[in-house]
């Protein structure tokens, strides 16, 4: 039997959360909550920079909203504090903390000297740091990582990581996103090394935490199976929630609330970012593609690539510096 949750139990009611913002990208969120951009790319998928040069007027309060983008914050020499969902967290120096997309997030930042944040997309870990990146890194789909605050010597190491891709970043190599991806790999390492081993999953929270983190990992494991061959078909929402054992209106109601996305756009955002990625790092025939990905006609695969990016398959590869 399906399992269905009473209304009660559901997450945030729809019309509270349509008062909250979802943004796509770094750009478009500090547009939006009135700080500098001057120093934001806003087509870039990865970002770095020091929130020093960004909040020159402390203290600061962002408004409640939704980040549709993965970040790391390393405080160097800074105090604040910020919340995820229902979770609240101070920050003080040598803390680092990671979010994933999808979270109603806030942040306040009291004092800093020293804080560096990195933003990115599944696209740019998927075409720059590896296709399978969440089969090695699974804490990147985690509901809620829990900050960290380090000893100093432990903190520098992490330091002299970013400082290094905050290098590759500003410089003007052709090879810049390859370099940052390879850099990255060594940061997400000691991530798991020194936040992941002991990690305690009760702390993720209530059951629509769990159902989350539930479709994301069904979500990444049937694009695997579809690249390993194992499977032809494009699942849709209701056979993610027939394999969840739940009622679909169900499925679709935790995800929309928790994450501000219907279980239909991350279906598609997944798709296109397992296409982009293929698209980019192989020589594959846009034919073996689409089936691969489990379009049962090309011409199908093709117009839904260009729904999504203005572009053909074809297009997209011959287009130097996507990603």
């Amino acid at each position: 039997m399906r399992a269905k949750a009473p209304p009660d139990k559901l997450p945030t009611c729809m019309k509270e959360q349509e008062k909250i913002e979802r943004f796509d990208n770094l750009y478009d969120t500090y547009h939006d909550i009135g700080l500098p951009i001057d120093l934001i790319d806003a087509e870039a998928e990865f970002t770095i920079h020091n929130l020093a040069e960004i909040h020159l007027d402390l203290p600061f309060k962002s408004p409640v909203y939704r980040a549709n983008y993965f970040s790391f914050v390393f405080v160097k020499n800074g105090h604040g504090r910020y919340s995820t969902d229902d979770h609240r967290f101070d920050t003080s120096p040598g803390t680092i903390y990671f979010t994933n997309p999808g979270h109603y997030k806030s942040f306040e930042w009291l004092q800093m000297d020293e804080v560096y944040l990195i933003t990115f997309s599944e696209s740019f870990l998927k075409e720059n740091v590896h296709p399978d990146v969440f089969q090695e890194f699974s804490f990147l789909l985690a509901e809620t990582v829990p900050p960290r605050t380090l000893q100093r010597e432990v903190y520098t190491e992490f330091e002299r990581l970013y400082l290094q891709i905050l290098k590759e970043y500003r410089a003007a190599s052709p090879y810049k996103h390859r370099l940052i991806g390879s850099l990255f790999v060594v940061l997400l390492l000691k991530v798991k090394e020194y936040f992941w081993e002991d990690y305690n999953p009760i702390y993720e929270g209530n059951r629509s935490s769990q159902i989350v983190k539930a479709f994301k990992s069904l979500l990444e494991k049937h694009y695997r199976d579809l690249a390993d061959g194992k499977t032809r078909t494009l699942f849709q929402a209701q056979d993610y929630a027939r394999s969840l054992n739940l009622h679909p209106n169900y499925l679709s109601q935790v995800i929309k609330s928790k994450t501000g996305r219907s279980v239909s756009v991350w279906i598609s955002d997944k798709t296109m970012a397992e296409a982009k990625s293929l698209l980019r790092n192989s020589s594959i025939p846009v034919k073996e593609i689409a089936f691969q990905l489990g379009f049962s006609e090309s011409a199908h695969f093709s117009n839904y690539f260009k729904k999504h990016t203005n572009l053909t398959p074809n297009a997209f590869r011959r287009e130097p510096g996507q990603g």
